[in-house]
Order: C-alpha cells, then sequence, then structure tokens
C-alpha cells in the first residue's frame, strides 16, 4: 500500500556499508564519499573541484538505482537537501521554481495550478505518492529520461531552465536541454538550480495525455502536452511536445505552425499530428515497436488537442 511517506535517502547513502550476505551482492553500493553543502556557491565548488568524478543527489529515485546496478560509480556523492531555497518558488511574471521542488508539491500547488496547470497535470501522472513526495523537478530534468512526464509539459509551457557553475549562470529553454537518451547540455561542473515558467497566453487551455496500457505508475509508451489559444474562432497559439517517442521529449514545431490561424477542428488536428509524427524515431522496446509508437503518437495528439481546446477555461 502506498501511504505516502517518503524515504529518507540521505540516510541510507550516509551508510552505505550494506550487508552483502543480506543484500545480494547486486544490491551493494561501491564505496564512495558523501557530502553535504551548506550553500549553493559551496555545491559548486565541490561539483567544480570533483567534476566528473561527482554524482548530485536530491530526491534520489533514480541515482540510488543506477548505483545499484554499477551503471554509475561516482567517487563523490553531493546531497543537496540543506539547499532549502532551491525549495522556493516565487511569482515573477511568470512562475520560478527551485530545482529541488518535488514534483508532490507542484501535483499540489494552487500557484501551479493558476501558471502552469499544464506542468500540474504532468506531474499528477508520475508514478506514485510516495515517488513523487521524493523526486525533484531539477533531477527529473537532469535524469533525462526520455520517457518521463515532466519535459513535454515543460516544453509545451515554454519553461526555461537556469543553469550554474563557479564559471557563469546561463539560461537554456528546455526544448534545446535534451540532447540524448540520460543525456543534456550539462557539463560535469553544472548545475539546475532554477525552471522559469513565463506566463501564459491569454485564455490558452492545455492537455497531457500518457498513453500506457500497463500499470499506473508504469513509464508511458507515448506522452503529449498540448497548449492551445482561440480566438474568433481561430487558433492563435499553439504548443505541442511528446515524450517516449525516441531519445528525447520533443517539441512538434512544424504541427505548431501548421495550427496557426486554422480552426481547432478534426481535420486539421489530424494535419497536426501527421506533421508532429512525420519526422519521429521512437525507440524498440517492450512497450512496442517504433511503427506502433508512431501510430500512437498521432493518435495521441489529436486527442490531447482536442482535450485542451475543450477544456474549460482557467
Amino acid at each position: 500500500m502506498d501511504d505516502g511517506q517518503s524515504v529518507p535517502l540521505h540516510g541510507l547513502l550516509q551508510d552505505h556499508r550494506v550487508d552483502r550476505e543480506r543484500c545480494g551482492r547486486d544490491e551493494v553500493l561501491k564505496p564512495f564519499s558523501y557530502l553535504e553543502p551548506d550553500s549553493l556557491d559551496e555545491a559548486l565548488d565541490l561539483l567544480g573541484r570533483h567534476g566528473d568524478d561527482a554524482k548530485v543527489i536530491a530526491g534520489g529515485t533514480a541515482l540510488v538505482n543506477f548505483m545499484k546496478n554499477d551503471l554509475v560509480e561516482p567517487r563523490f556523492v553531493i546531497g543537496l537537501r540543506r539547499l532549502k531555497h532551491l525549495q522556493a518558488m516565487t511569482e515573477d511574471n511568470g512562475l520560478r521554481i527551485g530545482a529541488l521542488t518535488t514534483l508532490r508539491t507542484l501535483e499540489t500547488s494552487p500557484t501551479v495550478a493558476g501558471y502552469a496547470p499544464l506542468l500540474a497535470q504532468a506531474c499528477r501522472l508520475v508514478a506514485t505518492v510516495r515517488i513523487r513526495m521524493m523526486a525533484t523537478l531539477g533531477g527529473a530534468i537532469a535524469y533525462a529520461d526520455p520517457a518521463l512526464d515532466t519535459p513535454p509539459a515543460l516544453m509545451a509551457c515554454d519553461a526555461s531552465f537556469t543553469v550554474q557553475s563557479r564559471r557563469e549562470a546561463r539560461t537554456v529553454p528546455a526544448y534545446q536541454f535534451f540532447t540524448g537518451i540520460l543525456e543534456t547540455v550539462l557539463a560535469p561542473d553544472e548545475l539546475v538550480t532554477e525552471i522559469v515558467v513565463p506566463r501564459q497566453p491569454t485564455g490558452c487551455r492545455t492537455a497531457y495525455i500518457k498513453f500506457l496500457p500497463a500499470t499506473h505508475d508504469d513509464y508511458a509508451t507515448v506522452s503529449v502536452a498540448a497548449r492551445v489559444a482561440v480566438a474568433d474562432g481561430k487558433v492563435v497559439d499553439a504548443r505541442i511536445a511528446l515524450g517516449a517517442v525516441g531519445a528525447t521529449a520533443v517539441r512538434a514545431a512544424a504541427a505548431e505552425e501548421l495550427l496557426a490561424g486554422k480552426e481547432p477542428n478534426a481535420a486539421n488536428f489530424r494535419d497536426a499530428a501527421q506533421a508532429a509524427t512525420a519526422d519521429l524515431e521512437p525507440l524498440k522496446d517492450i512497450r512496442g515497436s517504433p511503427d506502433y509508437k508512431r501510430k500512437m503518437a498521432a493518435v495521441h495528439v489529436v486527442r490531447a488537442l482536442q482535450a485542451a481546446t475543450t477544456a474549460p477555461h482557467p
């Protein structure tokens, strides 16, 4: 039963000398040093000093499993739980979200529901309550799994990410951040510190659809995030992004351009779906073949656009 209680992963990491006979060889974490900076400057200094030898941990929902399975073997793990200011949200002509804000906070926040309902919708469909209480938005972004729910929602919201190192701070649009499976533009000494969601267009409505024939907490086979604004019977703004359809989440710019100035009807939505999926290169996995995923993506682009244009105004 999911009781919504979070697990204190920092305790696991600080006492990582696991009983081999009890847990089995595969469950043993390789030796590492656990560091807990008291400030962002200290965290960036540690990243700058240790580079590729270090990994950052926030909620730990991905990193711990990677370490248990020897997919990553950091010499240093840098815990961010003391950086409380990175859990804050502020309203500034939009919404600025600290990277350590949990997905559970985002799905239940009235502020997020007001500024970025699409993000709240996507967070609500991530795994289980317990996972959402631990997983952070910055961690999900840096993890860069192409089947995650938050990247397409952030792309469709025109979000950008603040990335910092000792050298500089820079802003990266969401649609330019992801470069491959579990790969991003982040350098080894850089950290995502803030997610910025601009004020959304007046009158826009949104929908997030996650197609998963398996369990409710499984990864998506295909996901679609849509934001549409209609004025005088014509589409005046559209954003469409897809997840689980390739090495990264993707924004469907061609479909957005096709919809501009058109009536929001089924025929135009079908044309947009074809434009959105024409160049997709889905990966074959246990959830389906590339051809199957491409067809499902087209179906769910149409459904997301229909849902967005018929949703109640916020």
